[in-house]
């Protein structure tokens, strides 16, 4: 059991984490990457977690209870969450979802399908990321870079993109888009990636 333990500058290369209670662990400037294989986080109790400054690169992390869990600019870049809740159940009918993933390197990562609706992103970057069928709905992107993101059926009505890097996001490819936030100057990067020509009067 490693519920609240804390791990600080440690190598924790080749590790599979299966089934483990990992609740309030923090993890800092932690090395889990290795070319010979990668990180793994398979149904695992990670509510709470904190990972700051660590290398997850394709970390493939499935099945897991990611409620309020917190990854501060961390590389992730080639992840992939796959089957994993950030939701917690409170009675039969309310959801509440949480997470903050601000500063982190999810390029090339698959994040398909995730729910993070209303949840801090900000400042992470999504190159090439697969969002297909993400729920972003009022989440915080503020400063995020989704250059040639994967967006088919992601919903991102009241999302934040202020001082985001939207080249090539089509919002036609979205499911929503209605009360999305952006500063004037994105809106010309937007209409060109639908197609449309922009000119100077």
């Amino acid at each position: 059991m490693l519920a609240g333990a804390r791990f600080e500058r440690c190598r924790l290369l080749r590790c599979r984490f299966s089934h483990a209670d990992l609740r309030e662990t923090t993890f800092e400037d932690c090395r889990f990457a290795d070319p010979a294989a990668s990180p793994s986080f398979a149904f695992c109790r990670l509510d709470s977690a904190r990972f700051a400054r660590c290398d997850l690169t394709a970390a493939r992390i499935e099945g897991c209870d990611l409620y309020d869990v917190r990854l501060d600019d961390c590389n992730l870049t080639g992840a992939r969450f796959s089957r994993s809740s950030f939701g917690r159940a409170f009675g039969r009918k309310v959801e509440k979802i949480e997470a903050e993933l601000t500063g982190c390197n999810l390029d090339l990562a698959d994040l398909s399908g995730v729910r993070l609706p209303g949840c801090n992103l900000a400042r992470s970057r999504f190159r090439e990321t697969d969002l297909t069928g993400a729920d972003l709905e009022g989440a915080d992107l503020t400063g995020a870079d989704l250059f040639q993101a994967i967006v088919d059926e992601a919903k991102l009505a009241g999302a934040d993109l202020r001082g985001a890097e939207v080249s090539g996001l089509d919002l036609r490819r979205l499911a929503t888009y209605q009360d999305l936030k952006i500063t004037p100057d994105q809106q010309f990067r937007l209409l060109d990636a639908m197609g449309i020509d922009v000119r100077p009067d």
